[in-house]
C-alpha cells in the first residue's frame, strides 16, 4: 500500500508534525504551570499533585488542535523536501503532482487514526484523572469513587450517584451517624435540586433506625440544609471533553431521559466525530502552499502561512460552535460548516495550482 516515494514524504511528514507537536506540548505545559501555581499550597495540592495535574491535561489539549498541528506539521515537512529541491526532483521524475498528493493523503490517514484513538481511549481517562486528582487535592472532604462523590457534612456522611449540566444531583444518599458512628437515619433521595439556598430533595425514602426496630416513610419532597452548594460540585460534573464518543452517545441518551439541555453534549459528539475529517482537509489544505511558492519563499513564510491557517481555522470552528448554541443551530451543521469551508479553501487552492 505504501510505496518507496509514500513513505518518503510520509516520514517528512511524520517528522515535521512531530515537532509541532513538542513545540505545543512545550507551550501548554508553560500555561498549565502557570494557571496551576494559583492553587498551589491549597489543601494537599502540592509539587506532586501539581505536576501530575499538569501532565495528564495535556492530551486534551493536544487532541484539541490536532487537525492545526497536522497543518504546521504537513507544511513544516514538504517544506523541507522543497528546500532541499527533493520535489522538483520527484516532479521531474515524472510524478504528477496528483500522485504526490496521494501520497500526502496516506500519511494523512494514519494521523486520522491516530486521531481517533487518541479520542477514544487517551484523553478521556486522562482528562478524569486529571480533574479528579485535582478536586480531590483541592477538596480533601470530597472523595470521588466508583459509587459516586463522597463527602461529610456535619454529622453526615452524604454519597452522590451523578452531578448533571444543570448541577442538580441524582440518588443522593444520607447516612446520619451518632459520636460513635452509629447509623441513626439513613434518607435516599431520587433527585436534589438547589432552590433558595438549600436543596429540594425528590421522592424521598427515610429510614429512621432504633436499637430495636427501624422506621420507615416515603415523601414526595423535603428540604437537605447543607453546607455544600451547587459551586462544590459543579467540578464533578461530566465534561464533554471528559467522554469518548461512544461515551458521548450514551450520556446524551441518559441526559435526555433526565429532561437536561443536550445541545453542548451533541456539538462534542459531532465535532469528535469529525475530528478525522478535519485532520485530512488540513492535509489537503497544506500541500498546495509549497507546490504553488516552490520557487520563491522560505521556511518561515511556509510556517507563518500554516500558523495563520490553523488559528484562523480555530476561530471559525469554535465560533460556529459557540454560535449554533446560541442560536439553536443544530449541533451537527455547527461542527460541519466549519470543515466545509476550509475543504472548499482547500479545492480553491488545488485548482490554483494547476
Amino acid at each position: 500500500m505504501f510505496t518507496i516515494l509514500d513513505r518518503h514524504i510520509g516520514r517528512s511528514m511524520l517528522i515535521g508534525t512531530a515537532l509541532v507537536f513538542c513545540v505545543f506540548t512545550a507551550l501548554f505545559v508553560f500555561i498549565s504551570l502557570v494557571d496551576s501555581l494559583g492553587d498551589y499550597g491549597k489543601g494537599r495540592f502540592e509539587l506532586y499533585e501539581m505536576t501530575r495535574y499538569i501532565v495528564l491535561t495535556q492530551p486534551r489539549k493536544l487532541y484539541e488542535i490536532f487537525p492545526v498541528a497536522v497543518l504546521i506539521g504537513t507544511l513544516l515537512g514538504l517544506t523541507t523536501l522543497a528546500l532541499n529541491s527533493e520535489l522538483v526532483a520527484i516532479r521531474a521524475a515524472g510524478v504528477s503532482k496528483a500522485r504526490v498528493i496521494g501520497s500526502t493523503m496516506k500519511t494523512g490517514l494514519l494521523l486520522m487514526i491516530v486521531a481517533v484513538l487518541a479520542g477514544e481511549f487517551v484523553v478521556p481517562v486522562s482528562e478524569t484523572e486529571a480533574e479528579t486528582g485535582r478536586a480531590q487535592a483541592l477538596e480533601i472532604g470530597f472523595q470521588q469513587g466508583k459509587t459516586g462523590l463522597w463527602l461529610r457534612d456535619g454529622t453526615s456522611f452524604v454519597n452522590i450517584g451523578e452531578v448533571l449540566p444543570d448541577l442538580s444531583l441524582l440518588h443522593v444518599s444520607l447516612f446520619d451517624v451518632s459520636p460513635n458512628y452509629e447509623l441513626r437515619e439513613n434518607t435516599y433521595a431520587a433527585r436534589a435540586t438547589y432552590v433558595d439556598e438549600h436543596w429540594r430533595l425528590e421522592h424521598v425514602e427515610r429510614s429512621r433506625i432504633a436499637p430495636d426496630s427501624v422506621e420507615s416513610r416515603v415523601v414526595d419532597a423535603a428540604i437537605w440544609n447543607a453546607a455544600i452548594t451547587p459551586e462544590d460540585v459543579a467540578v464533578f460534573a461530566t465534561s464533554p471533553q471528559a467522554l469518548s464518543i461512544m461515551q458521548l452517545h450514551v450520556y446524551i441518551r441518559h441526559l435526555r431521559a433526565n429532561n437536561q439541555d443536550v445541545a453542548q453534549y451533541m456539538l462534542a459528539f459531532w465535532q469528535k466525530s469529525l475530528m478525522p475529517f478535519a485532520t485530512a482537509i488540513m492535509v489537503l489544505l497544506a500541500t498546495p502552499f509549497v507546490f504553488g511558492s516552490a520557487r520563491g519563499g522560505g521556511m518561515a513564510q511556509r510556517i507563518f502561512i500554516g500558523v495563520a491557517l490553523g488559528l484562523l481555522f480555530i476561530v471559525v470552528d469554535r465560533s460556529f460552535g459557540y454560535l449554533g448554541l446560541l442560536y439553536g443551530v443544530p449541533p451537527i451543521v455547527a461542527a460541519a460548516v466549519p470543515l466545509v469551508i476550509f475543504l472548499a479553501i482547500a479545492v480553491a487552492f488545488m485548482r490554483r495550482t494547476r
